[in-house]
């Protein structure tokens, strides 16, 4: 489990094609590996992934398939920057929202604007994603925990703080970029109960 708060901006620092679907990456950190195991969880980019190797500057995790398949993943490159934030511990603080790092699929960004000292952003979000987004509702975009300024039929609109924008990627980001959506685990939860109940009630 995750809260959405990034700790750092690693690096990717190698990107080892294991087969046509699976890729190792070696993240460059420097906080996040401060007390870091074999076997540990560090969302990258809101991905769930698993520490398989680590050293004094970097971490290796397992890249398979359907991670490949279904995340913005597979645009890295070797120097790009990623977000990254270990597991919450059970005695730490909660600073953002629930995040499992199970990405609910990717979105475009279709809009930059500096406003102020805010940085708007508008997201094309997946049709099938559309029913867990309400305004003000929380969402981890590229595993930070932001909420939603304005929703529209197709798209979300994000308003980043200048810290948000200086301590995570998402600030390097341009239009027709694409990000990692968790929409709220809460959300999906309340969805998932009214669709078995309505098939069971048609059903009957």
């Amino acid at each position: 489990m995750f809260t959405g708060i990034i700790e750092e901006r690693g690096t990717i620092q190698n990107m080892n094609k294991v087969s046509d679907q699976s890729i190792e990456l070696t993240v460059g950190s420097k906080k996040v590996i401060e007390d870091v195991n074999v076997g540990d969880s560090i969302a990258v980019n809101g991905i769930c992934l698993t520490v398989t190797d680590y050293s004094e500057t970097a971490f290796q995790v397992d890249v398979m398939p359907e991670t490949i398949k279904s995340t913005s993943l597979k645009l890295l490159e070797v120097g790009s920057h990623v977000n990254l934030e270990r597991s919450m511990p059970a005695n730490g603080r909660f600073g953002g929202h629930f995040v499992s790092g199970h990405v609910d699929g990717t979105g475009e960004i279709i809009r930059k604007e500096k406003h102020e000292n805010a940085l708007y952003y508008d997201i094309r979000i997946p049709e099938a994603l559309t029913a867990l987004i309400v305004l003000k509702c929380s969402i981890a975009i590229d595993g930070i925990s932001l909420t939603v300024f304005d929703v529209k039929a197709s798209s979300l609109t994000l308003s980043l703080i200048p810290h948000t924008v200086s301590k995570t990627n998402l600030g390097e980001k341009n239009q027709g970029d694409l990000v990692n959506i968790e929409c709220d685990l809460l959300a999906k939860y309340v969805q998932n109960l009214l669709t078995k109940q309505s098939q069971k009630e048609g059903i009957n």
